[in-house]
């Protein structure tokens, strides 16, 4: 992915400021010449720095991962194609239409109303899809550790928190994507513009992790099990690297979720439940509806595939572990 004509427009605009900045300096008014220099040289140098970081983009978009690729081949059992499918529903919001099950792929760009970056597409995962042509090992790959079967960096993919998901797990999120019903077609491709590569200097689009071992499944209803289940459900991505909330800073992304530290110790076992399955808050209300100018709307917290992608028992294992965390000072609301 390369924007040549925005890239080749900058060095154009960069030389042009450049010849006018050398050419106010030989200006004989002091004033004219101290006045060109300063507004041309400002604009130069402010445009070679915007040159230098959309090309630092586009390399790091363009980037190989020599990330290596797992010889496996998933059973595709009919327990593993259930736990996958219960894990899919974590994936819906980027990779489903309607935010239902088949995970058959979106124009991630509009869905999301995004800045004008360019095409940015979240991929069809059904066999009707890219990833039929994929390796089982390479599409555990992509999952925990957000390499592309080319090499290069997945976007927009959660993998920082992907990274710790089992072998179980991925493997059946596997079964479960080989099983779905062949929706679509292949995706379109990706083509990020020229503040689509800026962008990638300010926010966290690119996914490549470094390469991931094998990880064993947690114990049921261990803390453990519930400190795994929020990394794996993305908590972190709202709600902050240690929970403690997170305030809206402008930029596309997750909706900043609150401080679940100070939160959920106040909750009982019983309200936690009641909240992923109904959405409502203890004391009443429940979690208010974003709507975003391209139509897409859902809870600001996404409940319902957090219920979707959990038993009770999970959730309880959730709820000891929040419960279990030493308060962090940051946001609450």
């Amino acid at each position: 992915m390369f924007d040549s004509v925005g890239i080749f427009s900058l060095v154009g605009l960069s030389v042009l400021f450049g010849f006018l900045t050398r050419r106010a300096w030989r200006l004989k008014s002091a004033l004219g010449r101290w006045a060109g220099v300063v507004s041309a040289g400002l604009l130069t140098a402010i445009l070679v720095a915007v040159l230098g970081l959309a090309l630092r983009g586009f390399y790091w978009l363009n980037e190989r991962h020599a990330n290596p690729v797992a010889d496996l081949r998933v059973a595709g059992t009919p327990a593993q194609i259930a736990r996958g499918e219960q894990l899919a529903h974590t994936c819906v919001s980027c990779h489903a239409p309607g935010d239902q099950l088949p995970l058959s792929g979106v124009n991630f760009a509009v869905k999301f109303d995004l800045p004008p970056l360019g095409t940015l597409y979240a991929p069809n995962l059904t066999p009707g899809g890219d990833i039929d042509g994929w390796t089982d090992g390479e599409v555990v790959r992509a999952i925990r550790e957000g390499v592309h079967k080319t090499g290069r960096s997945l976007l927009v993919m959660p993998t920082s928190n992907y990274r710790h998901m089992s072998d179980a797990d991925a493997q059946a999120i596997v079964a479960y994507l080989r099983s779905q019903p062949a929706t679509g077609g292949p995706t379109p491709t990706n083509q990020l513009n020229l503040l689509g590569a800026l962008f990638l200097n300010l926010a966290e689009y690119l996914s490549a992790q470094p390469p991931v071992g094998s990880v064993p499944s947690p114990r049921p209803g261990s803390l453990e099990e519930g400190q795994y289940l929020v990394k794996i459900l993305n908590c972190h991505e709202c709600h902050g690297d240690r929970l403690q909330g997170k305030v809206d800073d402008g930029l596309p992304g997750p909706t900043p979720g609150p401080n679940l530290t100070h939160i959920v110790p106040q909750w009982t076992e019983e309200q936690f439940l009641h909240f992923f399955n109904t959405g409502e808050l203890p004391g009443g209300g429940k979690v208010p509806i974003l709507t975003l100018p391209s139509g897409f709307s859902q809870p600001r917290m996404p409940w319902p595939s957090v219920r979707a992608a959990t038993t009770d028992d999970e959730l309880k294992a959730i709820y000891a572990y929040l419960s279990s965390l030493p308060p962090v000072e940051g946001p609450a609301r």
